[in-house]
Formats: C-alpha cells, structure tokens, sequence
C-alpha cells in the first residue's frame, strides 16, 4: 500500500467502518485524508490509513476518542504494527483501565483483590497490573497527561500488595531499592509474591542509602539482597559491588529492574528480569 491512496469509500471499506465514522474522525479530530490531487477528493495515503488503524485499535479497546485521536496522530510513521498502541488487554486489566481512568480508588481495590485472590500474585501483577501501568505510561508520554491516574493507581496497588499474607519467621531476604530511587512498587509485588508462597523478607522504601543498606545487612545476616533501580540515574553498580564485598556477604546479590547497565553488572551480581524468575529464586535459597 505504499504508493496507494484510497477514496474514503476504499478506506472505509478496507477498516470494516462506516464512510460516515471516517467522516466524523476527518471533521471532529482531524484524522482525514492528506492526498490531495487537482480537481479529485482527497484521498488516504498509507500514512493516513496507519493513524486510522491506530484509532480504530484504541477505541476499540474503550479509549476515549479524543485521546485516541491524540495518541494516532503523533504515531511514528511507517508499519503501523509499530505505533505506540497498547496491547489488548484482558477483562480485568480493562476494567482496571477504566477504574483508573475515573480515578475510582475502591473500584481498582475490588478488581486488584480479586486478581490477587482468583491468579496468585504473580500472575496478577504480569496479566492484571503490570500492562494497565505501561499503557497508563504510554498515554502520558503521547498526551502528557495522566500523571494522577498513574499516581492514584500505584496507591492503590501499594495498599492492596501490604494485605497479603505475611509469614512469620526470621526473613533471610531483603528488598531495597537503589540510593535515591523513588520507584518500589515492583518491590512490594516481589514481597507480596514471596509471602504467598510463605517466604518472610523485609522491605525497605525508597531511597535507601547504600550506608543504610550495609548497616542492615550487618545486622540482620540475609541470605539474599534484591536492589531495584527504575532509571539509569540510580542504577550504579558501586552499590551492587558493596553489598557483594560486605564483610558477612549475602549468598545472592541480586539486581532488578530496568536500571541497571544491561551488560556491565560486578562478578557475583545476579540479574533478575522478571517477578517469576524473582520468586523462583528467592524461594529456593
């Protein structure tokens, strides 16, 4: 379809919508056709028909069509398989979606509990939460708003995660995030995870000074460390190679989350990309 432009009757036709639907994203969000030849209608390029797809994809997924006009217009260009649209969701993470969007806190509760009842943690976070806080991200960086739902919904999930079960016994793991890192939700999904499958740890909250960091791990002798960092700006591995040189060193040093260097980690340090893989392995020392 590179060279192809397309009446609005061929466009309809090809996006299985209306001639009308196309009328109405052309007249109220400005998604119409860009072609245009001397004494003819204007006609849909590829470029254009890329952006209905886009569209046509996010209100089909219950996107406000204002939004969704926003998010299609400032798609890149090319294959439209590669516009910043968000997958499809499955029905809790769309209700979830929705709650949030409202900012309708005891609602996400409801779903969120319910999650966490009916899949295990796990799968909760990866099926449930997990996709509604990327495409809650996706959004803000196409429309640079949204910054209270995603605020509000991490809330929300903070306090559903501290109302799982919590075993009791000495906790031989410890969760921290990186010196100056603000973000632990991941963190508290790993400590919720680990509780349901019976495994004490302690958690620390953000910004845990790496001075802090060593004086626990004194104190306390765990056998694993798990450090999150969310950005490259508090991904520095001095901290990783601290804990590993202490002098009761844990048996595992872990680091997790997406900001630490993807191939430049100390000797000893294990990488953990995933709350499974996390769960799995904690679990089994």
């Amino acid at each position: 379809m590179a060279d192809e432009a397309l009446s609005a009757g061929a466009a309809a036709r090809r996006l299985g919508v209306a001639v009308t639907t196309l009328r109405t994203w052309h007249q109220r969000y400005g998604l119409g056709p860009s072609r245009h030849e001397p004494g003819h209608h204007r006609r849909y390029t590829a470029e254009d028909m890329g952006r209905l797809q886009v569209m046509q994809r996010l209100t089909a997924q219950g996107v406000a069509p204002a939004e969704a006009a926003a998010w299609a217009r400032n798609a890149p260009q090319g294959d439209p398989a590669l516009h910043p649209a968000p997958v499809r969701l499955d029905a809790a993470a769309r209700g979830l979606a929705r709650a949030a969007l409202r900012l309708d806190a005891p609602a996400m509760r409801d779903i969120l509990c319910a999650a966490i009842t009916q899949r295990g943690v796990v799968a909760a976070w990866a099926d449930v939460v997990s996709p509604v806080l990327v495409g809650i991200g996706d959004r803000y960086q196409t429309t640079q708003r949204y910054i209270e739902v995603e605020h509000l919904l991490a809330r929300t999930v903070t306090e559903v995660l501290a109302t799982t079960p919590r075993p009791a016994g000495v906790p031989r793991i410890l969760l921290a995030a990186a010196d100056e890192e603000q973000h632990t939700l991941a963190l508290e999904a790993l400590a919720a995870a680990l509780g349901e499958a019976g495994v004490p740890c302690r958690l620390f909250g953000a910004r845990l000074p790496s001075a802090a960091l060593l004086d626990a791990i004194g104190r306390t002798g765990p056998a694993a460390v798990v450090l999150w960092s969310q950005t490259p700006r508090t991904g520095t591995v001095e901290q990783l190679t601290r804990v590993r040189d202490a002098p009761c060193p844990p048996i595992v040093v872990a680091a997790a989350g997406p900001g630490w260097p993807e191939d430049d980690l100390p000797i000893g340090v294990t990488r953990l990309t995933g709350l499974g893989e996390a769960l799995h392995l904690l679990a089994s020392i």
